[in-house]
């Protein structure tokens, strides 16, 4: 176990410890209110529910993505309210759906500036299928402090990766599906294909089919081919799962990535 991810051994271990807030981040592009309601029926002991349209992101504009970033004072807030207090509390973040959910509320709780947060190993089902305890009663709110520092050389805009892409010392890395990123499948926005000069690591290669992380090893196996780039700007559909790949760079050791936050759904929004 690293401190990027907990295992689910250790969490039942610390459920009632009161250092750690744990979050469910369960969702459904397909069905926004699945999450919740799979939420409000079972889920770890303590956790809270934070919704990726409702919480993790803003409401969507002209440009920006289909996944805005969330107001930095809105976040913090609804962090606040379930007990997260800044640069103190560990969050442990979990979905269902192979740290696609979960790794968006990491890198969201990094670029407020508290790193003090790790995604749950397995996520839910892995928990299920340990037979630790379960729960559909709802956490009452709390009083914690949580005053966000934004890291804003996390984040690069249209701009950047205009300016940027091209350059030998930077890499352009596209999340998405192999498929998806060849332009032979577009099932959600309105343009097919990837942003000129991007290279593929589909980020479902991070952990295996039952959502359980692949080792440092072949993290770092994974990347080796970037190890030395200056800077490395990772986009997706819309900035959820590309934060996927931005743990996997951590994991190896890499820390030059950075999120295209609108990613291809913004990039097709000026053509």
């Amino acid at each position: 176990m690293t401190n990027l991810i907990i295992s689910p051994a250790w969490l039942l271990e610390h459920l009632n410890d009161p250092q750690v807030a744990i979050v469910d981040c369960r969702f459904s592009l397909g069905d926004p209110q699945l999450g919740r309601q799979q939420y409000e029926a079972s889920h770890i002991p303590g956790a809270y529910y934070l919704d990726l349209n409702q919480d993790l992101s803003s409401p969507v504009t002209e440009h920006g993505g289909r996944h805005p970033l969330p107001n930095p004072e809105d976040l913090a807030q609804k962090l606040a309210e379930i007990g997260v207090n800044f640069q103190e509390t560990l969050v442990v973040a979990y979905d269902d759906s192979r740290f696609a959910f979960a790794s968006r509320l990491w890198w969201l709780l990094q670029y407020l500036g508290h790193d003090n947060v790790a995604v749950l190993d397995g996520g839910f089902t892995g928990w299920q299928k340990a037979n630790y305890p379960l729960t559909n009663v709802i956490p009452q709110p709390q009083t914690a402090t949580f005053v966000p520092q934004i890291q804003t050389d996390m984040v690069v805009d249209i701009h950047g990766v205009k300016s940027k892409k091209d350059l030998p010392e930077v890499a352009l890395v596209d999340s998405r599906e192999s498929d998806r990123y060849r332009g032979e499948r577009e099932p959600i926005d309105k343009i097919a294909g990837h942003i000129p000069g991007a290279v593929n690591y589909p980020w479902q290669e991070v952990t295996d089919s039952t959502g359980y992380l692949l080792s440092p090893i072949e993290q770092r196996r994974r990347w080796e081919n970037l190890a030395t780039i200056e800077e490395i700007i990772v986009y997706c559909g819309s900035g959820v799962t590309a934060c996927v790949n931005l743990l996997s760079l951590k994991l190896a050791g890499i820390s030059t990535g950075k999120l295209y936050a609108g990613s291809w759904s913004d990039w097709i929004s000026y053509m």
